[in-house]
């Protein structure tokens, strides 16, 4: 209890942050990023270097209550296949502007429901995409699969393909809470697409599970994750779900009185928490989960854990290129973001140029504040000597910056002449605790609970 009201008295329960998948986070993107200046960008990638990209595809056939993301629904394939077709145009854009020699560390598609394509078109699909940049040895190639969503012929056509990571929303399996929120997905049905795609050798399963939602209890929580270990993920993204209905209408449908409390739902995420530490799973970053053995895992051992739109990520690669409705590319400029209007994204490549219609061009101390947020996000700790290293700011500058938040947080933040540290019992503050290193300013409600 002594430790819950220290979390209270700090704000934890009331405040609204941002999840920081970047820096500076996207409501700060402005129209001084433009298609030239994203074109100019990639042409200043390094050639022969290997870069990630990832494909949106917003299509889904019935729109889930709890999802904030850029979606459409549909019935019909007919929208689907045209999309795939601007797709296929945004890559020859994408192709042209391209150096050399450039591969695919990481490929991801990601939506929406990407298996809304159908097979023959994913063929094609991924066959435009290697015409771009092949998929560099050893690479990733993941795509996010619903389980309502998925047949034998769209998984050859996946796997055939080279995919070799599945990603999976759970969301929770209880059927009143599925109700609920919209979302009908059996654990007998989830199963079975899982069976399936580990019947065609793809190794690698990702799960995205959810607390913090209507009628949510500790009981319901723990049963959840029981049946999704049974499963045996080799990695799981369990996520506050964020209730901003001002923003995302469809969760108007969602009774905000059946929303646990704050304080609730601190205890829901440390339910599951110790569920996955005890079937022996490896905490990573705030809100993740892996094997021992699992990439995301070996990089928090060696300090090569980074953090993107998609969450925590082992992938190395300093680009991240985004094609599709209002996808995100990440380069060492700074950020560029696609026309989120589908008809709007259409219009401009069929023009010949690409949609992008917002970015941020990194400025000033945005480098320097950057990786202090990442740091503290993946490893919850910021070295002062890797900051002297790489920004050019001296140990005296970096500790006047520490202090004040040092001061702040007491106990759950620990200043040394190494750097900044969050020790266990401050990491559920973390995303407040970044927030001290953010210059922009943040409209409260544009952000999620931070718990």
């Amino acid at each position: 209890m002594k430790s819950e009201s220290q979390l209270a008295r700090l704000g934890l329960f009331d405040a609204r942050v941002p999840r920081y998948t970047s820096y500076p986070t996207a409501p700060q993107f402005a129209d001084t990023v433009d298609p030239q200046v994203f074109k100019q960008w990639l042409g200043e990638i390094e050639p022969g270097s290997q870069i990630s990209l990832y494909l949106h595809v917003p299509f889904c056939r019935r729109l889930c209550w709890f999802c904030a993301c850029r979606t459409q629904g549909t019935s019909s394939e007919t929208p689907v296949l045209a999309y795939v077709e601007m797709l296929k145009a945004e890559l020859k854009l994408l192709r042209a502007a391209l150096p050399e020699g450039v591969t695919l560390s990481h490929l991801h598609w990601g939506g929406g429901t990407p298996t809304m394509i159908p097979a023959d078109a994913m063929r094609d699909l991924a066959r435009a995409v290697f015409a771009v940049t092949p998929l560099a040895p050893g690479a990733e190639f993941s795509v996010e699969i619903d389980p309502n969503e998925i047949d034998d012929a769209r998984l050859d056509a996946l796997a055939d393909s080279g995919l070799n990571r599945v990603s999976i929303g759970v969301q929770d399996f209880d059927p009143e809470i599925q109700a609920i929120i919209g979302r009908d997905q059996s654990y007998e049905i989830t199963r079975a697409a899982v069976e399936a795609v580990r019947a065609r050798d793809v190794k690698s399963l990702n799960a995205d599970i959810l607390y913090g939602l209507p009628n949510q209890t500790r009981q319901r929580v723990s049963d959840s994750v029981q049946k999704l270990l049974s499963l045996s993920p080799d990695r799981v993204a369990l996520y506050g779900y964020a209730h901003v209905p001002w923003m995302a209408r469809r969760q108007q449908m969602i009774p905000s009185d059946t929303l646990p409390r704050p304080e609730e739902r601190l205890a829901l995420f440390e339910t599951a928490q110790r569920l996955f530490e005890w079937d022996g799973y490896v905490d990573i970053g705030i809100d993740h989960f892996a094997r021992a053995g699992d990439g995301l895992a070996i990089a928090a051992r060696n300090g090569t854990l980074r953090r993107n739109f998609q969450g925590y990520t082992d992938d190395k690669s300093e680009v991240l290129v985004g094609l599709g409705t209002s996808s995100i590319s990440r380069f060492p400029q700074g950020y560029a973001q696609m026309n989120a209007a589908t008809s709007g994204w259409g219009k401009s490549v069929q023009a010949g140029a690409f949609a992008t219609v917002r970015g941020h061009a990194f400025a000033g101390e945005d480098r320097l504040r950057a990786r202090i947020i990442e740091a503290l996000m993946c490893d919850f700790a910021v070295k002062t000597d890797e900051l002297v290293r790489d920004f050019g700011v001296t140990r005296a500058e970096m500790g006047a910056l520490f202090a004040p938040v040092a001061a702040k947080f007491g106990e759950f933040v620990s200043q040394t002449a190494e750097g900044l540290a969050i020790p266990v019992a401050g990491r559920p503050l973390t995303r407040m605790i970044a927030t001290h290193f953010d210059e922009y300013a943040m409209a409260k409600t544009g952000h999620s609970s931070a718990i």
